[in-house]
């Protein structure tokens, strides 16, 4: 009897002092994560002024009021051509520039750009973009060398035509680099013995891109495709410096932003915040455990 006590006191000290070490953690998680996402679940069911519990109405209405379907649009061109653009285009300097002299020279210049902030980018394209009347000095880059060409200026962030494919230029600018490094990583490590083995057996260059680099590139690929996914839903700074959304530009996060600090409708605004982090927390479930699956198996 006495033994037994003395098990069930040194459990109870084991269990406190496990509690004691990861209970600061979960206060800070339930503090800043847990009731915060609970009291916008609420608030997405209520009207502009928290007084009154409207049901589905803020979710109804980002779903067919026609300027919402706008947002909803520009978030899926952005999730479709920066994820491709950027994955893609990593993928294809990697391929071309492994084992090359100036490797590590091209992948520090395509890295660069990781180190300029969206802010900073934002600021530093809208001078590329600069658009000034046909007949007047052109000092935005591109129309400086659309003049030299004899060409009309364009108003790059303006025109509805073009100007989120001028945002997303400067996206898949920044984010290439990432892909490629990380892409490259993945790369080099693949078997050499495969890769010979290939070659012995007549394998070309293309055949061997989709064979053998692609196939055994996939987690890598999936990770990289993920997080390119996540970073492009909520997608906020290069919107807000370069058009503030305006000119069809507007996308979910700079929605809920406006919603929110500029008409002070907090019920559609939680409604647009549940809307991104539903559509982003199954895509990092996914990923996580994909990881684990193949950190079992290592």
């Amino acid at each position: 009897m006495h033994a037994k006590k003395h098990v069930a006191a040194r459990r109870y000290r084991g269990l406190w002092r496990g509690w004691l070490w990861i209970g600061p953690a979960v206060l800070l998680e339930v503090i800043f994560f847990i009731y915060p996402l609970l009291n916008t679940l609420v608030m997405s069911f209520q009207n502009a002024d928290e007084t009154n519990f409207v049901g589905l109405k803020n979710y109804q209405m980002i779903f067919t009021n026609a300027a919402m379907l706008e947002v909803l649009k520009n978030n899926l061109f952005w999730l479709l051509f920066g994820t491709v653009l950027t994955v893609g285009l990593g993928l294809l300097v990697a391929v071309l520039v492994d084992q090359l002299k100036v490797e590590s020279l091209v992948k520090s210049a395509l890295f660069v750009p990781m180190a300029i902030s969206f802010v900073g980018a934002g600021i530093i394209w809208r001078l590329v973009y600069i658009y000034q009347p046909a007949g007047d000095t052109q000092i935005g880059l591109l129309n400086a060398l659309l003049a030299l060409l004899k060409l009309p200026p364009q108003a790059w962030l303006i025109n509805p035509n073009f100007n989120n494919y001028a945002m997303l230029l400067v996206y898949v600018w920044m984010w290439t680099g990432f892909c490629m490094v990380i892409l490259s990583a993945g790369l080099k490590n693949i078997p050499d013995d495969i890769v010979d083995a290939a070659r012995i057996d007549g394998a070309n260059r293309l055949r061997m891109f989709w064979h053998i680099t692609v196939p055994l590139l996939r987690p890598t690929l999936a990770v990289v495709s993920t997080t390119m996914i996540i970073n492009i839903l909520k997608i906020f700074d290069i919107v807000y410096v370069m058009t503030g959304g305006n000119y069809r530009t507007d996308v979910v996060a700079l929605e809920f932003y406006n919603q929110l600090f500029t008409f002070n409708n907090y019920g559609l605004a939680s409604a647009l915040a549940i809307l991104l982090f539903f559509t982003i927390a199954p895509i990092m479930y996914i990923n996580i455990r994909r990881l684990r699956a193949e950190e079992s198996l290592r």
